[in-house]
């Protein structure tokens, strides 16, 4: 059931919301706005999974598909900033990126 049926006063605020976020300039570095297809990864079924851990040492069972979405995250940042994306927190991760940005800025890299 959509969330208009189940809880019409929280669609209706997220609605507002999201008109907000469309008409309005945010010059708050941490309210980034997500892209369609990042809120769309966000809120599949991948949310429902809980996935303590490294691929394939994982504390519970059934994380194949979590493994295989992980894995290919992985992937993709190792080659876009030769960084893996398992960090112990999302600061550790950030610094890093930042760390590698600062690092093209400063030596040319493009």
């Amino acid at each position: 059931m959509p969330l208009k049926t189940i809880d019409p006063e929280i669609y209706e605020i997220m609605r507002h919301e999201i008109e907000r976020q469309r008409t309005k300039l945010n010059l708050i570095a941490s309210e980034n706005y997500a892209s369609r297809a990042v809120l769309q990864a966000q809120g599949s079924v991948m949310t429902n999974k809980y996935a303590e851990g490294y691929p394939g040492k994982r504390y519970y069972g059934g994380c194949e598909f979590v493994d295989a979405a992980e894995n290919l995250a992985i992937d993709r940042a190792k080659k876009l900033f030769r960084q893996n994306i398992s960090m112990y927190s999302r600061i550790q991760g950030r610094r890093r990126i930042w760390q590698f940005i600062l690092l093209c800025s400063s030596t040319g890299i493009r």
